[in-house]
């Protein structure tokens, strides 16, 4: 478990000025073995999974297997397979033979017989069994939501961002490496439905009064976005004609929420056109796109974007940024959706990333509003989110530890992004860059490093110091500045070393004087200075030494 302890956390390697108080966790063994690349899993390339898992809900236990395939990048003979507790492996086989494992806590050390030799690609098979740990806040704390419909049948669902997907099946539990494909064969109950990731393959009746649903996924999916969903689901069908043709949209809702879901659900295409307009084309059109009404408020899961946001627009009825735009759409839809280009197509590689998953996520909901409402609505919602942020700790977090850092990774990352199109100051580019990067990163895990490289390379704008500002410290830069007759004398202040983001101020006549200010005293002259305030869409603070 991570302990919080108050200390000094002095950002020297940024160049900050001032120690900061904050919480800083310490780590235990089992967070390394979690969240780092670990000499036994850095020898084998994931290619594929085949997930068999029944659901006896009569007990809440899972049973099952999953076949693991892979290549060999190096030589070595023993694996990690992680499957968190109280979930319990039963036996781990390789071409027939049982093989011998080792369990360190939620990991397990698998001690191959045959070798492995490079360039081979070889599969085991793991057996687990147990009752899966219960949700409790789903989807911030997951695990498994059970619940119930109106008629008493049985709705359940999974969801294990951060937790891992360990928490209910065994697989290589780290976001660096995806499989290039995956199946999904889950055995429910006769008389309910079983909705995963990618397409419907086949349905199986047991005679034992279950059923088999076999789902195939055909692209890269991360751990925690393969998903469960299991209800007395009924079904809507419809086609969304976008940028790579025509595109398979399913809802899956409980039947008393049909004629809801029948109108409601009509977003997803809205949805779907701003996007693929800011984005480009949604990634995975081989798999299709489902919505699918879940116990709990909803959660990005690839090609099965989860819903539970009541049928009622906004996140659940309010609107986050108080300006009224909030409430003209569905948060869940928009917001979960936006994650299949920033989440799944566009991976962290570490969870301390989270931010490239969460900030273009939020700011999306910005741009879903600017396509539909216009350029003020959309800068309007995005600009009210501010007050929701808290500057308590950085945005990335510890890596190697299965760390996230700070919650402000949606409102203030949100809002460095929306300074950033300002600081590039060419809308078009912007939409490119943002197009580009789901191109250029198209079913890719990502580093911090690779996302900051590529928007300053694009941009043709250093931005080093931006990212180090607002993903590293908590400090807003303040840009100080007086006026004098036709003078103008301004700096920044409570900022890193070397700040040297570019910012406008507007004149009275609503057009805009460009300044790149430093940490030192700089002056410019114009004609026009009387009511000069800063642009607002730069979230920085600004202080009037006039005043």
């Amino acid at each position: 478990m991570k302990k919080l302890l108050f200390c000094l956390l002095f950002m020297a390697s940024f160049g900050v000025n001032a120690q900061l108080l904050v919480n800083k966790p310490t780590f235990t063994h089992d967070d390394t073995l979690r969240g780092s690349i670990t000499k036994e899993r850095i020898w084998w390339d994931l290619k594929h999974y085949a997930l068999h898992v029944s659901v006896q809900p009569k007990d809440s236990t899972f049973s099952g297997f999953n076949t693991i395939t892979y290549q060999v990048l190096q030589p070595s003979q023993v694996l990690q397979v992680d499957l968190q507790q109280p979930l319990i492996i039963s036996k781990i086989v390789q071409d027939g033979v049982n093989l011998k494992f080792k369990r360190d806590g939620n990991a397990f050390f698998v001690t191959l017989q045959k070798p492995q030799k490079v360039g081979k690609t070889e599969s085991l098979t793991v057996y687990y069994q147990g009752k899966p740990r219960v949700a409790k806040r789903a989807p911030w704390d997951g695990g498994i939501s059970w619940s119930k419909d109106k008629d008493g049948k049985l709705f359940m669902a999974t969801s294990c961002q951060g937790l891992g997907a360990s928490v209910w099946w065994p697989c290589k539990d780290h976001m660096y490496d995806e499989p290039d494909s995956m199946s999904i064969a889950v055995t429910v109950p006769k008389g309910l439905m079983d909705v995963s990731n990618g397409r419907l393959r086949s349905v199986k009746e047991n005679s034992d009064n279950t059923t088999t649903f076999v789902w195939a996924v055909v692209n890269p999916i991360n751990n925690y976005g393969v998903n469960l969903n299991i209800a007395n689901y009924y079904r809507i069908t419809d086609k969304y004609f976008g940028e790579k043709g025509p595109l398979d949209l399913n809802y899956y809702v409980l039947p008393e929420n049909y004629q809801k879901a029948m109108t409601h659900f009509n977003q997803a295409k809205d949805m779907l056109k701003a996007f693929e307009h800011w984005f480009g084309p949604y990634p995975f059109y081989e798999d299709g796109y489902k919505l699918v009404e879940v116990p709990y408020l909803g959660m990005e899961h690839q090609s099965s974007v989860t819903y539970g946001n009541g049928y009622q627009n906004g996140y659940r009825g309010r609107d986050l940024s108080g300006t009224g735009w909030g409430t003209k759409w569905d948060f869940i839809i928009v917001h979960e959706s936006g994650h299949e280009w920033f989440a799944n197509n566009i991976t962290y590689k570490d969870i301390a990333d989270m931010w490239i998953h969460e900030s273009f996520t939020n700011y999306s909901e910005n741009l879903f509003t600017e396509y539909h409402f216009g350029k003020e609505a959309g800068h309007a919602y995005v600009l009210g989110t501010r007050k929701l942020i808290s500057n308590d700790r950085p945005i990335i977090g510890v890596y190697n530890v299965n760390h996230e850092g700070s919650g402000d990774m949606y409102y203030k990352g949100g809002n460095m992004l929306h300074t950033i199109r300002y600081i590039i100051d060419n809308d078009e580019k912007w939409r490119n860059i943002l197009r580009g990067m789901n191109q250029v990163f198209y079913h890719k895990t990502v580093t911090t490093e690779e996302i900051e490289n590529f928007l300053s390379q694009q941009s043709g704008v250093s931005l080093s110091k931006v990212f180090d500002q607002y993903l590293r410290t908590v400090q807003i830069p303040t840009i100080e500045y007086k006026v004098s007759g036709n003078k103008l004398e301004y700096r920044w202040t409570t900022c890193i070393d070397g700040f040297d983001m570019p910012v406008r101020f507007k004149k009275a006549d609503n057009t805009y004087l460009k300044v790149k200010p430093s940490m030192q005293w700089q002056t410019v002259e114009d004609s026009n200075l009387s009511n000069l305030t800063v642009d607002e869409n730069f979230y920085i603070n600004s202080k009037n030494l006039n005043k």
